[in-house]
């Protein structure tokens, strides 16, 4: 994701059941192009089955939610 300037991000993994299973970015960040990787794992770090999932992005007044496959 690409940031114009200084924001507040907020990246989150959620389940199909629209649980919260992973937080991966809760930070203030620097405007440019940022990448994060998920492991596959939940916050306590087991491994999550092959499934679909999705992922929230807030940044300042920026929101939005992408569907995405996790295959084992």
């Amino acid at each position: 994701y690409q940031l114009p300037r200084l924001s507040r991000v907020w990246l989150g993994i959620y389940n199909l059941h629209g649980r919260c299973i992973r937080l991966l970015v809760h930070s203030n960040q620097e405007a440019g192009l940022h990448s994060v990787v998920w492991d596959g794992c939940d916050e306590h770090g087991v491994k999550m089955s092959s499934d679909i999932y999705f992922y929230r992005i807030k940044a300042g007044d920026f929101s939005a939610v992408r569907k995405m496959v996790l295959l084992q």
